[in-house]
């Protein structure tokens, strides 16, 4: 019985160096797993307030930025809600060519930008300015992704799964990857050299 828990302590003991070594990456991953929870959890009873029938208010921003950007292009552009389902039906020369459902509003991608950017984190003030600048970029090259694709699917609609699946997904996890490195190599405190221990 004396060498269980012998064994059981060594393991402990184990563990607890394995956790001191590696301490930054693990502080790491809890911050940035508490940090995506929260966001996500946050997201998700934000789009259950609108019902099931109802277009959330950041997917309809979305929408309406893509018909401005459409518009610059062709003056027949134009959104019309579908009151009965959660999308925004996109009309580009006025041909119907894509819908905007609450996918394509990026805050996905923007929770899981922030997430990481955080648990990287630097000072607060940098952290909360590098992570609204790095929203604002998602969001403003996401606008600019939609209504690319509804260019190009008004033009080749056959080519609906490579433009919409890989492309296009392709530039904005690119954008964001970029970012994460200028943030880990440029603002983060481990960039300065001084990660908090």
């Amino acid at each position: 019985m004396r060498s269980f828990y012998f064994y059981i302590f060594v393991k402990i003991i184990r563990v607890k160096n394995l956790f001191l070594q590696y301490k930054p990456f693990f502080v790491f991953l809890m911050k940035f797993f508490l940090a995506y929870f929260l966001m996500t959890f946050i997201y998700n009873n934000y789009l259950m307030s609108y019902g099931e029938m109802k277009v959330d208010a950041i997917t309809k921003l979305v929408a309406r930025n893509t018909e401005l950007v459409l518009q610059l292009f062709d003056k027949d552009s134009y959104i019309i809600e579908d009151k009965p389902s959660q999308f925004v039906q996109l009309y580009y020369k006025n041909k119907y060519v894509a819908r905007v459902i609450e996918g394509c509003n990026a805050l996905s991608v923007m929770i899981l930008f922030a997430a990481f950017v955080f648990a990287f984190s630097g000072k607060w003030l940098k952290t909360i300015l590098y992570i609204l600048t790095g929203c604002v970029i998602i969001h403003l090259l996401n606008v600019l992704r939609i209504a690319f694709l509804a260019m190009a699917l008004y033009s080749y609609p056959e080519y609906e799964h490579v433009l919409h699946g890989v492309i296009f997904p392709l530039v904005i996890y690119a954008v964001v990857f970029i970012l994460w490195v200028l943030w880990v190599q440029k603002f983060s405190d481990y960039a300065t050299g001084t990660p908090k221990k």
